[in-house]
């Protein structure tokens, strides 16, 4: 009898403790709701104030084929916010002297080939005005019908990969101009496993994941099934007609891309990072500096004083995510999708707008 009294109170604790850390506050609650059903959104919405959990939602569909809702913990392809794991290794491999951000790519790959070798450095790789080709340049989905993915298509390793595109000639000077492009990223995964001697993968898990305990994020294989892991579906023309995502083999993103994860475990990483349990708060302040089109090291950082965010996107078809942070009001808003129907940068900063009106 006594050990049943002792199993209820513990089970009352347990639920005490974990409903005191989520505010209820029917404004979010509406707002999120509202702009969910207008904009037919599909996934999970994890929003967080200092650090307390003011709203974890999730809505539609998970796999269309046997219509597996999606829940709480349902895990997503998260796309480029792989860039923003690939800068965290980055700059650790800098906080522990093993890297100078002003070196070039041939001081860590010797054997790389094309004049971005001993042009282009490891700070113009992490903002993006190294003046490398872009790599990716599928215009329409008519076209990729038409012509498939390119190399996208094909079991490529990150090292052939590497070999396809490093002889490319510059497309402008270094540091000259800001151009997305997911090369650059690659690169970056190279220099991760040259210094450290290891996969970026091992690397990945070793540095941040097992630190701080993302248990349901990892690297995306072609031959592995994720549990949880949603189904992602694309729309030509952001009508609720869907179709599967496009064949690909995703270990073709590799640094830039490859990554697979959840709310929880990237508001965890989130938490981490701006705790100062990754880097060194030199590290971080460098990562949130923006440069050219706003963009600092795996990262935009926009606006000012309370609208001052840091953001990033991720894209694939119809993986589709973003993390964003309210840099002066410490709000946290991370909404992940498996479809490309809903506009999530204006999703995100409504949530943190309306958080701001009660303060």
């Amino acid at each position: 009898m006594i050990c049943r009294m002792r199993s209820v109170l513990l089970l009352l604790l347990t639920f005490s403790i974990s409903y005191s850390i989520v505010s209820q506050d029917n404004d979010i609650d509406s707002f999120i709701e509202s702009y969910a059903k207008n904009n037919q959104f599909n996934g999970t919405i994890l929003v967080q104030k200092d650090s307390t959990i003011l709203c974890h939602k999730s809505f539609g569909i998970a796999d269309r084929r046997f219509n597996v809702p999606i829940t709480n913990e349902t895990v997503y392809k998260v796309a480029s916010i792989t860039k923003a794991f690939t800068s965290v290794l980055i700059l650790q491999l800098y906080d522990e002297g093993k890297l100078d951000l002003s070196q070039t790519i041939n001081t860590y790959l010797p054997d790389y080939k094309g004049e971005a070798g001993d042009k282009v450095t490891i700070h113009q790789l992490l903002n993006h005005t190294s003046g490398m080709r872009q790599i990716d340049t599928i215009s329409s989905l008519e076209n990729a019908f038409k012509y498939g993915l390119g190399y996208l298509q094909k079991p490529n390793a990150s090292d052939d990969l590497l070999r396809l595109f490093e002889q490319d000639s510059l497309v402008n000077e270094p540091g000259e101009k800001w151009s997305y492009n997911n090369f650059e990223y690659m690169v970056l995964g190279k220099i991760i496993e040259k210094l450290r001697n290891k996969t970026y993968e091992e690397v990945l898990h070793e540095k941040i994941l097992v630190p701080i305990k993302m248990m349901n994020t990892g690297v995306l294989h072609t031959e592995n099934i994720v549990d949880k892991l949603a189904s992602t579906y694309l729309s030509s023309n952001k009508s609720s007609n869907l179709m599967p995502d496009l064949p690909v083999y995703m270990e073709n993103w590799y640094a830039e891309g490859n990554l697979y994860s959840c709310t929880n475990d990237l508001m965890k990483f989130s938490n981490a990072l701006f705790n100062q349990h990754l880097l060194k708060k030199e590290s971080l302040d460098l990562m949130l500096t923006p440069g050219l089109n706003e963009y600092g090291y795996g990262v935009w950082i926009r606006g000012k004083e309370d609208l001052k965010v840091m953001e990033r996107f991720g894209s694939i078809m119809g993986a589709n995510s973003i993390w964003t942070y309210f840099l002066n009001k410490r709000i946290t808003v991370v909404i992940l999708s498996n479809t490309n129907l809903t506009d999530l940068g204006k999703y995100a900063m409504g949530i943190g707008k309306n958080i701001l009106k009660k303060e």
